[in-house]
């Protein structure tokens, strides 16, 4: 993938080598439950204060370690450059060595899928399998896997994911708890604290750097909420989606990307602060998405000259340029020339300022605007509403692939809080949702629809789409075994009844569509 930034070029090859913004997107892991590492004592009145570090970061180090895990993902893309073969009449001398050269030799690559392994690093937050990485090292995923530093391996599903801030959850089902980091508060960071990264590049094991937090708020125009930490601690290829930890194990950020025009780095890196990820990460859990607030208005930096001619003493704020009729700030009657101070009691400063703290509100939350117009000032009280993701639903087909996928044509994701409320299903029902199904697929023709929900395979109980796929895999390889029978739950009440299900027929594989 290429990405481009104040004129500089950078390529990069392969799907999972730390996200270009300009940009190598970063890649480490972990998070943290530790005392703290004590620092070299003060320097005596009068010694010259020159920062020596931390005196050791071992025992946090491998404290922190086996949280941090290694991702890599299976894409399978239609092969490119085949090479179509030639119309040859029927009863032409040739057309049997054409059919033999091109079915043999390169008839295949026209069918042929190829598979690309994208890299990262993640870290576990829940004892259960919940896993933090970034959205950019699984986007492209048709299988994720997850390799843990005892060297075991284990499929995840995709329980949510948000683009805006390249955060995705994953979950895992290990039959034990796993070891596990916790979130610290990252406002609290200051520049010049000590931090520390911990990532599993290329599945190698635990890589550690530590280093010093060098700028907060920082922008880099990956996306509408760019409010990175930058550090010098080094970040390198194989690290994305690993956490940046404080001095104390907790974990203060998310490492997402690096500037560097070799793709190593140059002490230029960049981690989303873990107040964000905790905030996303919960939404992930509860709804498979992030929910953020809208007030349906178009903004713009306020320049000297705008402020000069809008009447408007200060040069600050955000100056709406649009309202949309269907939007709460119409409905507050903001209108286009408006400068907006503040929102909620807090200052605004620039456009991004804004664009947060309107993100960061829950939908239906009334807040205090106060507004420059003509010159005067106002205030308005506006109900904020909740913001419509376009990308998600357009994902959720691949979500559901990654999930583990299209089997006899449904697509299938976790029963989820959010999937129990939108299908009416109660609290005793358990299982996996079917998120949508192909027309004429076998599983239409039997009656199944979306919401509904797989509760046994076979009269066993399921509890994931990896699992489904794993038991079916282990079936098809079963001599005589051509028959599967679904216990399914009806959406709107969870009426149960029995579907069976043929291996023979038409789109019975797992991954098939």
């Amino acid at each position: 993938m290429k990405r481009l930034l104040n004129g500089l070029s950078f390529g990069l090859s392969g799907a999972g080598f730390c996200r270009f913004v300009a940009i190598v997107v970063a890649c480490t892991a972990g998070m943290a439950l530790t005392a703290p590492v004590m620092a070299e004592p003060a320097p005596e009145e009068g010694m010259h204060e020159t920062a020596k570090g931390p005196r050791s970061v071992a025992d946090l180090a491998e404290r922190l370690t086996p949280a941090v895990v290694n991702i890599s993902t299976i894409s399978l893309v239609a092969a490119e450059g085949a090479v179509p073969m030639p119309k040859v009449p029927d009863g032409s001398p040739f057309k049997k060595f054409f059919d033999d050269y091109f079915d043999e030799d390169l008839g295949p690559d026209a069918d042929r899928k190829r598979s690309m392994q994208s890299l990262g690093s993640g870290f576990v937050i829940d004892a259960k399998g919940l896993i933090v990485t970034n959205y950019h090292v699984i986007s492209e995923a048709d299988r994720i896997n997850v390799k843990f530093h005892d060297g075991s391996s284990l499929r995840a599903d995709l329980i949510g994911f948000d683009s805006k801030t390249d955060l995705a959850l994953l979950k895992v089902e290990a039959g034990k708890p796993l070891a596990t980091v916790s979130f610290g508060g990252a406002k609290a960071l200051r520049v010049g604290d000590w931090v520390m990264a911990i990532g599993n590049p290329f599945g190698l094991g635990g890589s550690v750097s530590i280093g010093i937090v060098s700028a907060r708020n920082r922008n880099i125009n990956s996306g509408p909420y760019d409010d990175f930490i930058q550090t010098d601690a080094a970040i390198n290829r194989g690290n994305s989606g690993g956490p940046l930890f404080d001095m104390y194990g907790n974990v203060v950020g998310v490492n997402t990307a690096i500037i560097s025009p070799t793709g190593s780095s140059i002490g230029l890196g960049f981690a989303i602060p873990s107040d964000i990820v905790a905030r996303v990460v919960g939404q992930l859990k509860e709804y498979g998405e992030a929910r953020r607030g809208w007030l349906g208005v178009r903004i713009q930096e306020l320049s000297v000259d705008l402020a000069e001619g809008l009447g408007v003493s200060e040069v600050r704020g955000a100056l709406v340029t649009w309202v949309n009729p269907e939007g709460p700030a119409f409905e507050a009657g903001l209108k286009s020339g408006d400068v907006i101070l503040s929102y909620d009691g807090k200052r605004i400063e620039q456009v991004k300022d804004l664009t947060r703290m309107v993100a960061e509100t829950d939908a239906g939350k009334t807040v205090t605007l106060e507004v420059a117009r003509k010159g005067q000032i106002m205030t308005s009280s506006v109900t904020v509403a909740q913001q419509a993701d376009q990308t998600h639903g357009e994902a959720k087909k691949r979500m559901a692939m990654a999930n583990g996928a299209s089997l006899f044509g449904m697509a299938l994701t976790r029963l989820n809080p959010s999937e129990r409320k939108k299908h009416h299903l109660g609290e005793d029902v358990e299982g996996v949702v079917v998120a949508s199904v192909e027309p004429d697929s076998q599983a239409d023709l039997k009656g199944i629809e979306p919401g509904m929900v797989i509760v046994e395979m076979n009269q066993e109980i399921v509890s994931s789409p990896n699992d489904l796929v794993e038991r079916l895999d282990r079936l098809k390889d079963a001599k005589g075994k051509r028959t599967v029978l679904l216990l399914v739950a009806k959406p709107d009440g969870g009426e149960l009844e029995f579907v069976s299900l043929k291996f023979d027929e038409p789109g019975a594989g797992p991954g098939e569509n």
